[in-house]
């Protein structure tokens, strides 16, 4: 099974593999700094759950779940609040 950014917990931290898909949402993400090979956090979620907060190059990028669950992840250690 596949795992995605969307699938950390708060405090995880990841490397992206891949960014799914060949459209403009696809290119946004890219564009917006979750290319291969970066790591990411996840800070938090808004009270709803959605959007999501990551931390990555040294910035803070808020994206939907529906967004996030196209971009493919590697767990790196440890980590995340229960």
């Amino acid at each position: 099974m596949t795992r995605t950014a969307a699938d950390l917990r708060v405090g995880q931290r990841a490397r992206v593999e891949s960014v799914a898909g060949v459209d403009e949402l696809s290119t946004r993400l890219l564009e917006m700094g979750l290319t291969p090979g970066v790591e990411i956090e996840l800070l938090g979620t808004a009270p709803l759950g959605d959007p999501l907060e990551f931390e990555l190059r040294g910035y803070r990028l808020s994206v939907r779940i529906s967004e996030a669950r196209r971009v493919s992840i590697s767990v790196l250690g440890g980590g995340g609040k229960e």
